[in-house]
């Protein structure tokens, strides 16, 4: 591959994932679906167990939790109570458990300083979402944040991605993906987006290395290198760029 085929070349803009890979939510996962165990009179679960089930939004983590004791008929019968009471305790501790993975501000600070404008893309739903980025003070980086309920579809779906560059104004080619599972490669790659991964996060208990992308990254932090490396001007490839 030449420098100037290379993907992340005139790369203007990122849509960054929010939980497994700016934030360890696992933490808040389980004490929120305990909680809503204890209320349904089910057994605790590990975290473990949650973690495999991230990533796909609320419903899914839900219905999820519930199949682990009960057949689908009991699962419907049941998803109403599970979702009211899990939400109550997840909005109850929303972001108290949860981490900061290494150099994510560092990381977004780089971005920043580069002008490369930023969006959070999450299946989270926004009323997690949005506090949850207020509290670990992350959410002054982006320029605009969509939930899992922010459209009809949510990843692995490319439609908010493809909303994230319409907001952007920019053709998908410069607007790089950065996420912890196939849920984030998919729709990148369905929108037309780079992407990148990292290795630290929720990937339904697959490895990372069989996800299509355009990279591993160990933190955003080298997200951020690799993307300035590849748009620096000093980069002979820019040349061939359009602005």
């Amino acid at each position: 591959m030449t420098a100037a085929a290379h993907p992340l070349a005139g790369v203007r803009a990122a849509i960054i994932d929010l939980d497994g890979t700016m934030l360890d939510t696992v933490p808040d996962f389980h004490v929120a679906i305990n909680r809503m165990r204890e209320e349904l009179g089910l057994e605790a679960i590990t975290a473990e167990q949650i973690k495999n089930m991230v990533g796909k939004g609320s419903e899914n983590l839900i219905r999820s939790v519930l199949s682990l004791d009960h057949d689908d008929a009991a699962v419907e019968q049941h998803f109403a109570a599970a979702m009211d009471a899990y939400q109550r305790h997840y909005l109850a501790i929303n972001g108290h458990h949860s981490t900061l993975y290494p150099d994510v501000a560092a990381g977004l600070t780089e971005l920043k300083d580069a002008g490369i404008r930023l969006a959070c893309v999450t299946n989270k739903p926004l009323a997690f979402a949005l506090p949850l980025l207020k509290l670990k003070e992350l959410d002054g980086y982006f320029e605009v944040i969509y939930g899992g309920d922010s459209f009809e579809k949510k990843k692995p779906h490319p439609l908010p991605l493809m909303k994230a560059c319409e907001y952007f104004g920019l053709p998908p080619h410069q607007v790089v993906a950065i996420g912890d599972s196939s849920n984030d490669a998919q729709a990148a790659r369905a929108a037309g987006c780079p992407v990148l991964t990292v290795p630290y996060g929720y990937n339904h208990g697959e490895p990372i290395h069989d996800t299509d992308s355009d990279g591993i990254v160990e933190t955003l932090l080298h997200a951020a290198q690799l993307i300035n490396a590849h748009n620096s001007p000093s980069n002979p490839a820019n040349d061939a760029q359009t602005p």
